[in-house]
């Protein structure tokens, strides 16, 4: 079967201290904790702003191997820019050292807002700039005017690049855009989201989904329950399988899965009131997902349970 990542978005929250992560621990050593409770993280804080090659290079020290980061894109792109022009945006984002995660790069997430509807031209566009291997993302990382780190990685191995897209305007619910997404070979994000946004669950790539459990009844709040976790249990383990769920809502009806084995990427982004961290658990429990060692650097003694 394929790999399997489930994690959280983001780490650091002021609510989770003392809750989730142990009285005492560290803010710094936050990441070793939760690296070490998941085999994935969704970094978020490349959405808000670029961050510098050193950090990414720390973030991959502080994490075990095996770990597997997905890295949101930046806001000024999606937000701002709103797609278009968005090749100075590009340079500047991988610029800013993603590739420095090395074998813990994991897909990019790019999220698009709400008030964004669907533009074909401009979303194929957009699409056709996204570099699907390091050496392209590296090329277009050497092309930023404004972000010159003192070295680039020089023991990059050439690898593929893995993209996926959440959208939340109701105009991208449309056969069009699915297609679109499974000829450039980026993943529709399945986000789950009480309704708020459109939901399909088109299989767009060619060997990986991606999930993102925003809250089961109040968006970033509740959290999910028993049987909840169980369908999505039943979900992941059929597209790990090759198979697609019979009642899977899409955006393009005509298709209904190719057989093909996917990697399944899922984050818990329910985080106001800590249920991310604890469903996340509970869903790897139900996936038979086991770590090894979850005693971080630098914690406090006792009980990391």
């Amino acid at each position: 079967m394929k790999a399997l990542h489930i994690g959280i978005s983001g780490w650091r929250y002021t609510p989770w201290r003392g809750d989730f992560y142990p009285k005492g621990l560290r803010q710094k050593d936050e990441l070793r904790y939760a690296s070490r409770a998941f085999n994935s993280i969704e970094l978020n804080g490349s959405f808000y702003a670029l961050q510098k090659p050193e950090r990414y290079r720390q973030w991959a020290q502080d994490t075990p191997d095996g770990f597997v980061f997905s890295v949101k894109g930046p806001r000024y792109i999606t937000h701002i820019k709103r797609l278009r022009d968005a090749e100075e945006g590009l340079a500047n984002f991988f610029a800013s050292g993603p590739l420095e995660l090395g074998d813990k790069l994991g897909p990019m997430l790019w999220q698009l807002p709400p008030s964004l509807p669907y533009d074909e031209d401009v979303v194929e566009a957009f699409l056709a700039l996204l570099p699907a291997s390091s050496d392209a993302a590296l090329k277009l990382a050497k092309a930023s005017a404004t972000r010159r780190p003192d070295q680039w990685p020089t023991s990059l191995k050439k690898r593929a690049l893995r993209h996926a897209m959440e959208v939340r305007h109701a105009s991208f619910a449309c056969p069009e855009f699915a297609r679109q997404l499974r000829r450039h070979g980026v993943a529709l994000v399945f986000a789950d989201a009480p309704r708020k946004w459109p939901y399909g669950e088109d299989l767009t790539a060619p060997d990986f989904v991606y999930l993102r459990l925003h809250g089961d009844k109040q968006l970033y709040a509740s959290g999910y329950g028993d049987a909840a976790l169980e369908r999505w249990n039943e979900r992941i383990g059929r597209w790990r399988r090759g198979l697609q769920p019979a009642d899977a809502e899409l955006f393009d009806p005509s298709t209904r899965g190719d057989r093909r084995q996917r990697e399944v990427y899922g984050y818990f982004d329910n985080d106001i009131k800590v249920r991310a961290p604890y469903d996340a658990s509970k869903l790897m429990a139900l996936l038979g997902l086991e770590l090894v060692d979850r005693q971080a650097p630098g914690a406090p003694a006792g009980d990391w349970s």
